[in-house]
């Protein structure tokens, strides 16, 4: 038998243990469902770094914009793409925190609940978050602006403001069906939920700012169905989860009608531990929505698990009902 020396072998060990696990992230089982609160590995056996994030649909393609956390940190806006919505390819960074320690998107700020959304008169993407200005907590309450005309980024920061001299905090975009965007972001110190029509270039904030409701409420999540706007929020009790909400109108500038808890199910009157973020339209399925939450862990934020749940309707009313496994075959295509 011949003799191999330690060093080597130490050597040939350690490259086959290191191959071994290249190819075990490399190999995970192909994902064909939903399994709410547990680990999202991406297409390379990766953890999903997408937190309090939303999605695009554009050119045959799903885009996942969210934050990507370290264990307390905010390190920028992941993206990610997926044609089936169940299997994600790490597209990197589509903004990135700066370099520069004078800017306002430098380390030690905040960049959350990142919306894109694409402007065919300008042919850009345009995204939009909510900015803490580095250093300063959460005091600044603005919302920053990027583009990029690439659906990937990099993203270019262009700007931060407060919507109409209105804090803005937790917020969505949502694009109407005639073109028009909105931001729709919790002011006066989450007190008051706000919603303001976008310029036609989805840059900034028109004069068309009105209040929806002063209910303490944050996490806003938007979809229209059937000329009628439905609206999820959250409740503000920190990282612990708490009973959401749901609001209906036939404008999107009201008035907004409260009809209770959409949640149905364990655990229903904690929204099932997470918190809203957002809500997709399932292309090529009729009436199929998708509501979306992360289940924030605190202690590790990047460890925050995401609850993507079926929506459904009762009485004409949406629902989120929990599953433990599920997958889109439960809608019918569209005729």
């Amino acid at each position: 038998m011949k003799c191999i020396p330690f060093t080597m072998l130490v050597l040939t060990l350690s490259a086959s243990s290191f191959f071994s696990q290249a190819q075990e992230k490399t190999t995970q089982p192909k994902q064909q469902s939903f399994k709410p609160g547990q680990i999202w590995y991406d297409d390379k056996g990766e953890v999903i770094n997408a937190h309090g994030g939303g999605l695009l649909f554009d050119k045959g393609t799903y885009y996942w914009f969210g934050e990507k956390r370290g264990s307390s940190a905010s390190e920028g806006v992941n993206v990610y793409s997926s044609k089936d919505l169940y299997t994600w390819k790490n597209e990197g960074l589509a903004l990135a925190k700066s370099n520069d320690p004078t800017s306002e998107i430098a380390t030690n700020g905040l960049m959350e609940r990142p919306k894109v959304i694409y402007n065919p008169k300008t042919k850009q993407y345009v995204m939009w978050f909510h900015l803490e200005l580095p250093g300063q907590g959460y005091k600044a309450a603005r919302a920053g602006v990027a583009v990029s005309d690439k659906v990937t980024g990099p993203f270019k920061y262009v700007k931060s403001f407060r919507p109409n001299g209105h804090m803005s905090r937790d917020m969505t975009l949502f694009v109407d069906d005639d073109g028009s965007a909105y931001h729709i972001y919790s002011a006066r110190e989450n007190y008051d939920l706000r919603l303001v029509k976008l310029t036609d270039d989805y840059l900034s904030a028109t004069t068309q700012d009105t209040l929806l409701f002063s209910n303490h409420r944050e996490a806003p999540a938007l979809f229209r169905k059937d000329n009628k706007y439905y609206l999820i929020t959250s409740g503000c009790t920190g990282w612990a989860p708490n009973q959401a909400s749901l609001h209906v109108a036939q404008s999107l500038f009201g008035p907004w009608k409260l009809v209770g808890d959409p949640m149905q199910g364990p655990l229903a009157d904690k929204t099932y531990g997470g918190q809203s973020t957002y809500i997709q339209p399932v292309q090529g399925k009729r009436n199929a929505f998708i509501f979306m939450a992360d289940k924030w862990n605190p202690k590790d934020l990047k460890d925050s698990r995401y609850l993507w749940l079926p929506v459904t309707f009762e009485n004409q009313q949406p629902v989120v009902e929990w599953q433990d496994e599920w997958n889109l075959t439960r809608w019918k295509a569209q005729e």
